[in-house]
Parts: C-alpha cells; sequence; structure tokens
C-alpha cells in the first residue's frame, strides 16, 4: 500500500489526513507536539481544566471540532500517530526523526508537509535578554500552561496575532500595559477595507478585539529600545506616529510581526522558492493545489500566510490533489469549491500583509551595537562590516560572520538580517538571497543521530 507521510497535525495536517483515510489510506502523521492541534489550536496537557472557550475564545467550536476527528481517526486505527517527534531530515523517502526515545526513520510514498509558521521577530535594542519573548510563544505559556509570562507586559510588532494575544492575556487576568503596534493607521486602513471585502466577518471580529484594548493600543510607533536591568527588562522606550518620546516600564516584553512560513524541509525536500513581496519573505513555490514536486505537496501556513480556515482548506486541497495523483478518487467538485475559498482567504491575506508591513526602515536603521542573531551574539555592526569581505549574499556572510549558524539556524534573524545587507549593498532583500536549510533542521543529540554499528 502507498504509504502517504504528513508532517504537522495543525488544522492544515488533521485535515489532509482525513481525506487521506476517507479514500482508504492509512497514513503516517508526524507532529512535534504532544497532542494534535497545531499553534492556534495548541491543547494543553489532558489533566488541565480550563474549558475550551476560555483557551480559543470564538474559535472554541473549530478547536473542540478538529481535535474531534483527529482523536476519532486515532482511535478508529485509521492514522498512525507519531507524537512528540520532530523531522530532521529527509533523504531519498525516508524521514529521519528524532522522538523521545532516540532517532527514528520512516519510510514514505508520498509526503504532505503542513509545518505552519513562526513568529517573524525584527531586533529591538535588548531583546536578547531574559524576559523578552515572541507573542507565539507567550501565547504557548497561556494556552498549554495557563501562565502570562510577566507581571507588567508589553506586547509589541504588528499583525493580527498582536491584538489577538494581548487580549487573550487581558482576557486571563494578566496586566498588559502596552500594546505597541509599528503599523500606522493609514496602512491599516488601506490594508482593513481589503480585510472587509473579502471576509467581513473576520474583519469586525478582529475590531471588536482592538477596541477592547483601549488605550493601551497605540498605532504607527517606533521601537527605540528595551531598557535592561539585572533582572531582565524595566522598561521599553518608543516614539509615538508624532515623534514624541515615551517610556513605559515592565518587567515582560513580546515581539512579533505576523507570521513566517517555517520552510526547512521544503527546502531539504527541493521545493523551489521565491520572494515574496506581498509577505517580505520568501515562500516555496507551488501549483494551485499545493504540489510542489513530484509526490510532494505543501499545505498551511508553510505554503502561504493564510491563518487557520486557509490551512483547513489547504489541507483538504492538497490531501486531495494527492489521491488524484495516485490515481484514488477526489471530489472533483468539492476541490472546485474549497479552490474557491482558498481565492478568499488569499484575497484577506493579502489585506492583512498590507495592512500590518513588516518594518524595514527600522530594522535598516538599528545601532550597530544591536544583538541581531541572538544565538550566536552577532550585532548588526559586525554583520555591516562582514559585506564588504563577504558580498551581498546571505550564504556568504553566514559563513564568515556566522549570522543564522546558531540552533534557530537563521529562523529569528534571517530576514532582518537579509534587511542589513541589502543596505549595505544598496540593493534589495530578495537579491540577497536567502539562507540554505541544514540537516537537521531542530537541535537533537548527537545520539539520535548516530547508528551504531550493529544498526
Amino acid at each position: 500500500m502507498t504509504r502517504v507521510m504528513i508532517v504537522g497535525a495543525g488544522p492544515a495536517g488533521i485535515r489532509a489526513a482525513a481525506e487521506i483515510a476517507g479514500a482508504g489510506l492509512r497514513p503516517v502523521v508526524v507532529d512535534e507536539g504532544a497532542r494534535a492541534g497545531g499553534q492556534i489550536y495548541r491543547r494543553p496537557p489532558q489533566e488541565f481544566s480550563r474549558p475550551a472557550k476560555v483557551l480559543y475564545g470564538s474559535e472554541a467550536g473549530k478547536a473542540v471540532a478538529l481535535h474531534g476527528l483527529f482523536d476519532a481517526l486515532v482511535a478508529e486505527g485509521r492514522v498512525d500517530y507519531l507524537p512528540n517527534r520532530t523531522v530532521v531530515g529527509l533523504s531519498d523517502g525516508i524521514a529521519h526523526l528524532v522522538g523521545p526515545e532516540a532517532g527514528e526513520s520512516s519510510a514514505f510514498d508520498r509526503l504532505i508537509l503542513a509545518t505552519g509558521a513562526m513568529d517573524r521577530v525584527a531586533p529591538v535594542p535588548g531583546w536578547q535578554a531574559a524576559g523578552v519573548y515572541t507573542l507565539g510563544a507567550a501565547q504557548i505559556a497561556l494556552k498549554a500552561q495557563g501562565v502570562g509570562l510577566g507581571r507588567r507586559i508589553v506586547l509589541a510588532g504588528s499583525g493580527p496575532l498582536l491584538t489577538l494575544v494581548a487580549a487573550q492575556l487581558l482576557k486571563a487576568g494578566s496586566d498588559v500595559v502596552a500594546v505597541l503596534d509599528t503599523a500606522p493607521l493609514a496602512s491599516q486602513l488601506r490594508g482593513g477595507v481589503k480585510m472587509a471585502l473579502a471576509r467581513p466577518a473576520v474583519t469586525a471580529r478582529g475590531m471588536l478585539l482592538r477596541a477592547r484594548l483601549g488605550s493601551r493600543y497605540r498605532a504607527g510607533v517606533r521601537l527605540d529600545r528595551i531598557g535592561i536591568g539585572p533582572n531582565g527588562p524595566e522598561a521599553l522606550h518608543w516614539r509615538d506616529a508624532s515623534g514624541r518620546s515615551h517610556s513605559t516600564p515592565c518587567d515582560a516584553v513580546a515581539l512579533g510581526w505576523h507570521l513566517r512560513a517555517e520552510t526547512a524541509l521544503a527546502d531539504l525536500a527541493g521545493v523551489a522558492f521565491d520572494w515574496s513581496e506581498t509577505w517580505a519573505q520568501w515562500l516555496p513555490r507551488t501549483d494551485g493545489e499545493g504540489r510542489a514536486g513530484t509526490g510532494l505537496y505543501l499545505a498551511g501556513d508553510g505554503q502561504c500566510i493564510l491563518g487557520a480556515d486557509g490551512a483547513e482548506l489547504a489541507g483538504r486541497v492538497a490531501a486531495r490533489a494527492c489521491l488524484a495523483d495516485l490515481g484514488l478518487p477526489a471530489d472533483p467538485a468539492a476541490q472546485s469549491r474549497d479552490l474557491k475559498r482558498l481565492g478568499r482567504m488569499r484575497r484577506f491575506a493579502e489585506g492583512i500583509a498590507l495592512a500590518f508591513p513588516w518594518p524595514a526602515q527600522m530594522v535598516r536603521g538599528l545601532p550597530d551595537d544591536t544583538v541581531l542573531c541572538r544565538c550566536e551574539g552577532v550585532t548588526a555592526g559586525e554583520l555591516r562590516a562582514t559585506v564588504p569581505f563577504s558580498g551581498a549574499e546571505a550564504n556568504r556572510v553566514k559563513s564568515l560572520g556566522r549570522v543564522g549558524m546558531g540552533r534557530c539556524q537563521g529562523r529569528y534573524c534571517q530576514l532582518a538580517g537579509a534587511e542589513l545587507i541589502a543596505a549595505a549593498a544598496g540593493l534589495g532583500p530578495a537579491e540577497v538571497g536567502r539562507l540554505r536549510a541544514q540537516p537537521p533542521v531542530r537541535p537533537a543529540p548527537v545520539a539520535a543521530l548516530v547508528r551504531r554499528g550493529d544498526d
């Protein structure tokens, strides 16, 4: 029997698994989490008592439905579920995994990558200190353990996640003292019109969450620095849209500028990439149904940032494309409907990108002593000094200056690094290129990667 592997058990992976199982195949689903749901519908430990409505708000119904669907597939033996495992490499139809015990390998004939997205972060002077998190980290702590990271919290960045996490923390009782958005109101208005035309109800829900933030929310700000003391953040220093300076006392900061696609496995699988001016990042090249190569399919935010609803649609679409390529039944009418819905999701996502742009000029103007690569401690000035010797190519700058060589493999510093390289060379970030993924794509113990002589 054909062995279909799905990497990721978020909305895209769950819907893809249901489609594949519905055709009579038994897919293998590999996921880093202990329980299926992904980041957006992350589940706490089983003994956790908070109800779904508290955890997921208005999306509780969708979360519970997805969780129930996947749990039923597992209970009925219709999928092989491998939780708590990370795919760290791909080679010749073999996925190399790191799990709770040791290294493993699993063969596949068809591969659906539903790897999701992660925070897109811009450096701010002082962001390397303990007590500075990403918005996603703050949300994970809240969902998984009911913990607010800090007593006086400042959230800063841009994008829907900024508003959502702020609202979730406030509802949980956290003291969110400021929500600082670098996107000017003018761009938010332009993008908001496009968003409202594509998905009016979702746009209205976002506006309602924003309204609940009240005077905490400020748009069009510029972040100057995070003041650090012996115990971590003490204040965030920023300027408002009029240029006036402010200092907001705090003991925790969470940063994030919407999302970046998690594409390391797609890179190892040989997928081609294109620079997206819309999203200011490199995105994998696929056809309209998620095909990225022979027997290879992408779905969800790891393909394009469309959100949870878009990920569900993309998961179904990619799975049906896989089934059609195998000569198995795949409902063409359902595929056509989902592709039409995906078009609406894309228009909405383009509105988000227009409303909440990547702060390129803020990044390009970083002081030389700002830490750029937190893993390796490389500063913006050190990167700028490397460019005359390396040339304006991301991988050569990496090899000479060590930017992107740490544990995250450039996931946090690559986009900002490209802006600095481009500014130093008078180019656009697309001309700088992208850092190539290297296995293992996540940190792994050496014991999990070394074969014993009797294997």
